[in-house]
């Protein structure tokens, strides 16, 4: 409210200004205008523009001068009097050239310098390499990623891009509610990943305006830095990998650390339900894994050891059908002999 007031205020004086110490006229009351409206409109953009931006753009305008202050001196140096005569004609223009490309380029790529290997003078295999992960919404959604990085086996970087980040917020933002609580579960595990000290997390503001899709972005942005997707889309995993950037999925890292079993082996589960088949059971590892319990049924509710008979993989998950210890220690039926002639 207050900013409004002091707006209003700014308006009423430029005229007022411009009337009583420019001119008594038409002419004075414009300048003051246009004065008072370049005024609220830089307030506008320092409010707009991050302080980063600012910061970056104003070294990258000194920069631009300083470039085109130097590009002089070394036309004067060259004693050519035309040459000399056409950098002073348009030495108003070029300093502003300069500038502009100093601010341009300050601003697009400060999220980039940090990224840079500043060990330069290093060379060979001495060079150490930083590793950047670029994380995908779906990973932040998920959740697991967190307990991947407290873990430590992640030595590197997580890029978490400005575009992924606006679609996380879009998200929490969501008039349904089922999305809307994904959202802001993704944005509390990205706080929870920056407030692990042992995990690197930079916001990198690079955008990719001719690309619409947020996972062609993120492709892009991997294949641009030599990064590595994080993610559990599965969709993004194939495209990722059909363009040559190497793709981390969550899921194929938690089917690789379930627990290996073997028919044969003996172990506890927890019969919870019936299952489809008669007299079946049914139990989960603490992975989810279904164990289904042959004659089982009568179990439910109870916590007992089982022998596997035998796993089945599939497209949906993995399966171990087990026997309970009373049928498999069970005698055989003996093996009928042929009759002797």
């Amino acid at each position: 409210m207050l900013i409004h007031f002091i707006r209003a205020l700014v308006i009423i004086a430029g005229p007022v200004i411009g009337y009583t110490h420019i001119s008594p006229n038409a002419k004075g009351i414009l300048i003051g205008v246009a004065a008072a409206l370049v005024i609220i409109g830089v307030e506008i953009i320092i409010d707009i523009v991050p302080l980063d931006s600012l910061i970056s753009g104003l070294i990258g305008a000194i920069v631009g001068l300083v470039s085109a202050q130097l590009m002089n001196w070394v036309v004067y140096q060259m004693d050519n009097p035309r040459l000399y005569e056409l950098s002073q004609q348009y030495s108003l223009l070029i300093h502003v050239i300069f500038a502009y490309l100093g601010m341009v380029i300050f601003v697009r790529k400060r999220s980039e310098l940090d990224l840079l290997d500043r060990d330069l003078i290093v060379k060979g295999s001495k060079k150490k390499l930083q590793q950047y992960y670029a994380v995908d919404t779906s990973v932040l959604i998920d959740g697991r990623i967190a307990d991947v990085c407290e873990t430590k086996f992640l030595s590197g970087t997580l890029l978490v891009p400005r575009f992924v980040l606006k679609e996380l917020q879009n998200i929490a933002d969501s008039s349904d509610g089922n999305r809307r609580s994904r959202g802001r579960r993704g944005l509390e595990i990205l706080t929870r990943i920056q407030e692990n000290p042992d995990v690197p997390v930079k916001i990198f503001d690079k955008e990719y305006p001719e690309i619409k899709e947020v996972d062609g972005k993120l492709v892009g942005l991997a294949r641009d830095l030599g990064a590595k997707i994080l993610t559990t889309d599965f969709n993004l995993n194939k495209v990722a990998t059909l363009q040559g950037v190497t793709v981390l999925n969550i899921n194929d890292l938690a089917n690789a650390l379930k627990p290996v079993v073997l028919p044969g082996e003996i172990m506890s589960i927890f019969v919870v339900k019936e299952g489809k088949e008669h007299d079946q059971g049914v139990g989960y590892l603490d992975d989810g894994t279904m164990v289904v319990v042959e004659d089982g049924r009568k179990f439910i509710g109870r916590k007992m050891d089982v022998t596997v008979t035998s796993i089945l993989q599939t497209s949906a998950g993995r399966m171990i059908f087990t026997r309970t210890k009373e049928r498999s220690s069970e005698p055989h039926p003996p093996v009928a002999k042929p009759a002797e002639h």
